[in-house]
Order: structure tokens, then sequence, then C-alpha cells
């Protein structure tokens, strides 16, 4: 089947369908499901809007509330995982996943699902050692630490994936797994993002419980997104007792959407002609699912997966059988993800801006259903009731002094505290460089903007063409080549290679001698058409 992988979307819905489309006309034929690296920005309205981590000046509304409120529906299947610039009020609705529209499918803080035989999982979220072995205890409205903890990925979520023992197709995450950049062109992308060098050398670039799913899933191919750079690597692990030879990653980071930067790819993949052309649940990831449900942790307190030390008296949580027919009895042997989707807030309405809507922590029918059916709990009203106990009992403080001081000594099992993103990357929004702007007149967190990007209207067909196709022996070039292949190219309308034309940027960003006068890498897409502070 023909698998569309988008990197950072940033909320451009309506450029990444267009391009899609554009690729379909020009490529084989159409393609069946689209899966997105994180970033998506899922925002409904003005509420959600403050819920993202970005300064208020670089919040705009984009157009997924127009596929939230059914004016446009999805022309494809799209899956998608949450990063670091999301409405992370209306994610954290459905921690199990769920349809956030007709037609989109959230993968939850993690998950796994089957769309035509296909096995696609992932992780949300990217990594930070302070918060790594805290509880899912961030809930709106957020302050200035939990609006950024509340993405953190948890070592709990980890944990669930790493029983899994079935093979694992397709994985998706935001950062990317530390170390991968020692299996493909390493030289180029230093050559590209320069910045990166120490980091790669200190092999200290990327996340540190992506690269433990990694070494544990061994899926066929994993993409991100994260740090806006395309980049393909082929990674071969070490054979098992079990296997006569090592399984293969291909691994590929993809861009951000804007022109003429490779934030989309099309790859083939083998697909079983036999499976419903339907999303369904993932039977071993509902039986883990069951099987956790017990170590939920809704606190700030820092904690310790179980393991094989003496001090558990559990720690295997793998899916057996009998537990997996279990689970199948429960969907009454029906897998089939319902087509559920129903609104929990009211919809953007650009005739009556609403810039004082109140942040309410809401309970989604979905995930209501879905916890009923599993017989598993909702992190939501579990949230909800530790608070409401800690409120009788005169013990709730504010969520940002709960064990959010990033100051603190690191007590993840990683050594390095990283966000998967390189400690100097021009190309990233960096939120503590807008902290006194924020708190300063004109910093109103309250006060959203709602004008569409400054480059919203422009023509796809031609700033939004560099899309390939990728066949599905996805070749990656060795740490020497000097130009890795790009496989099967997408054809313009007048015969020339897409890739034959040079990849335009919008600004000098590899030069060190503009460094220093880097503020704001997102300006063209968080900032606002009449904004004339451009720092770039």
């Amino acid at each position: 089947m023909r698998v569309a992988v988008a990197g950072c979307c940033h909320g451009e819905l309506d450029k990444i369908y267009e391009t899609l489309a554009l690729a379909e006309r020009r490529g084989p034929g159409p393609v069946d499901v689209l899966l997105c690296c994180g970033d998506f920005q899922a925002v409904r309205n003005e509420a959600d809007l403050r819920c993202m981590a970005v300064p208020p000046k670089y919040r705009h509304m984009q157009t997924f509330y127009r596929y939230y409120s059914g004016e446009k529906k999805a022309p494809v299947l799209t899956l998608f995982i949450g990063g670091n610039h999301e409405a992370s009020n209306h994610l954290q609705e459905l921690p199990y996943g769920g349809w956030v529209a007709p037609n989109i499918y959230y993968l939850g803080l993690a998950g796994v699902v089957k769309y035509r035989g296909v096995r696609i999982g992932g992780i949300s979220g990217i990594f930070k050692s302070h918060d790594y072995r805290k509880g899912h205890f961030e809930c709106p409205p957020y302050n200035s630490s939990t609006i950024r903890s509340i993405y953190h990925v948890r070592n709990i979520e980890v944990y669930k994936l790493k029983q899994l023992k079935q093979p694992v197709d397709i994985f998706l995450s935001h950062d990317w797994p530390r170390s991968i950049y020692h299996y493909g062109n390493k030289k180029q992308l230093l050559k590209t993002k320069s910045f990166f060098r120490q980091e790669v050398e200190n092999n200290t670039l990327g996340s540190p419980a992506a690269s433990e799913l990694l070494e544990h899933l061994k899926p066929t191919y994993w993409f991100s997104a994260h740090l806006h750079v395309k980049f393909a690597a082929l990674m071969r692990h070490q054979a098992t007792d079990k296997e006569q030879a090592g399984k293969e990653t291909k691994f590929l980071a993809l861009d951000k959407c804007l022109p003429h930067r490779d934030f989309l790819q099309v790859l083939e993949i083998e697909h079983d002609p036999s499976a419903p052309e339907y999303l369904e649940y993932d039977i071993e990831w509902l039986t883990v699912l069951r099987a956790t449900d017990d170590l939920i942790n809704v606190t700030g307190n820092l904690w310790s997966m179980p393991e094989n030390n003496g001090l558990h008296t559990r720690w295997d949580y793998s899916a057996t059988e009998e537990a997996m027919k279990e689970v199948m009895e429960k969907l009454n042997h029906d897998p089939k993800v319902p087509c559920n989707f129903s609104m929990t807030a009211a919809c953007y309405d650009p005739s009556k801006p609403q810039l004082q809507v109140q942040l309410v922590h809401r309970i989604n029918p979905q995930t209501t259903e879905f916890c009923a059916q599993l017989g598993i709990t909702d992190i939501n009203v579990m949230l909800q009731k530790d608070k409401e106990e800690q409120h009788l009992c005169g013990e709730y403080e504010e969520q940002g002094d709960v064990g959010t001081d990033e100051s603190e000594e690191d007590q993840s099992e990683y050594s390095t505290d990283t966000s998967a993103l390189s400690s100097f990357n021009p190309d990233e929004i960096m939120l503590d460089e807008e902290e006194e702007e924020e708190e300063g007149p004109g910093g109103d967190m309250t006060t959203p903007s709602v004008e569409p990007s400054s480059h919203q209207a422009s023509d796809l067909s031609t700033s939004f063409s560099d899309v390939r196709n990728l066949p599905s022996s996805m070749f990656v070039s060795s740490d020497d080549a000097s130009h890795p292949p790009a496989g099967e190219t997408v054809q313009s309308e007048d015969g020339e290679s897409l890739a034959d034309f040079p990849l335009k940027r919008l600004s000098n960003e590899h030069e060190p001698e503009q460094r220093k006068k880097i503020k704001r890498r997102n300006q063209a897409i968080y900032a606002a058409v009449d904004d004339g502070d451009n720092d770039e």
C-alpha cells in the first residue's frame, strides 16, 4: 500500500492535503494512509491555542478547526502522534488515542493500531530526563511549567511498549532515537545542520528512550520529525538466538511543512491484501494496556517501573494468548476502531472570536467508552478524583509547584538531560527566550491571535513541489556519500523531475555569521500577517 509520511505539521492541514493531492496526480496512484510525526496542532478554538507551548505572538488558528467542525473532511485516513507544540488540552482528552476529527486519528500517549494488516505504533512527546519518571499529573488550566511538561515522554509509556513481542511494521516518534545519526549520511547531516555537531560527537542528540524502543521493537520503518531536516538511515540490528539474520530498520526523518522543504514522503509498503480496509485495534497492545492498568500514576513524584531485581512480585506484563482471547471477547470479536468521533468543545468561528474562552479539563466520551469496554482506568477521571481528594484534605497545590523544578537533580536512568533537540537549534522556537515578552506588556497569554499565517495563500503547485516517492527498498547512502538517493521522484506536469530543482531555503540558516541574530526559526509559521517583528 502507498503510505505518505509528514514531518512537523504545525497545523498546516490544508497545505499537506493539497500537496498530497499533487503527489497523487503526478505519481502512480492514490495514497492509502497519511502518517504525521508530531506538532500536529489539533486546535479547535481560542482556548486550545492558549494550551500550545509557543509564545503567544506565534499562536494562530491555522486550518484544523475546519476538519473538526465538519466543514472539511480529511481526504485520506490520517494517523498522528503528538510533538512539543500541540493543543495539549485537546490531546489529553484521548490518552489511549481516538478521533480528533472524522478520518483523523490520534495514537495517544503511546499506541499501536493496524491498518490493512500493517502494524503501526507510536509514542507522543519529546524526552526530558527530569520528567521521565513522573506520572501524568498535568491537567488544564496549565501554568508556565505544566504547559511544557505535559508533552514530555514518561517511562510508563516506554515500559508498556517494551512489553510487545509481536513484530511492528512502522513506528512513529517526534524526536529522533539517540545515535540514529551514526547509521546514515552523518557528514551530509552536519553539513546541513552544523549546530548539531557537538551533540552528535558527544552522542547526546536525540532521545535515549526512543533509542531503547528502537533496540527492543526493531520495526521495519521508523519515522520522526522535530529537528526540521530530512535524514535517512539504515540500522542493522544484531541477530538474536531465534533469528538467522538480524532485522533492519529503515529510519526517515522529515522537515517541517514549509515551501521547498522536504516535509512529505510517499512509500510503498507491503500489506496483507486480505486485511480489512479500515482501522483496527491491536489486540496485543490492548492486552498490555489492561495488564499495566494498575501502574498508572497521576502524581508528579518520581517512580520506577517494575523490573526483575527482587523488589517486585511482577515485572513481565507481556500479553499471553489467554489474555488476548479475553480482550477479543471484550471487543465482541470485532477489533474495528469505531467511528465514534464527537465534538467536545466549541469550534472556532471566524465571525465571532471568543478570546476569553474558559479552559476546562474535559472527559472525552471516546475515552470513556474505550475504558469501559476494556475495563481500564481513564487517566483524566483519576486526575479529577485525585484533585478533588486533595481539595477536601486541604492539600491541593497549584500544578506548577508539584515536581516541575527543572533544576532538580536528574533522577532518570539516563545520565544526560536532553529534549532530543540540539542545545542550539536556530530552526526551533526557544520558549525560554520569550519568557520576558510573555510576562511583559502585550504578552497576555489569554489573547492568542486568530489570524492566518502569512504564507497561507501560497500556490501549492509551485511552492510545495519537492515531494518524493520512495520505493519499498529504501536505500540509505553511507556516511561518505555525497548525495543520498531520493528514490522514485514525482514528475511535474511538464515532465521535469522535481528532484532536479535546487532546494530553496527561506533564509541563510546555515551561515555561521547569522547565528547570533537568530532567535526564532518558526517565524514563517507562527508570525501573523501584520507582524513586523521579523528577526530572521
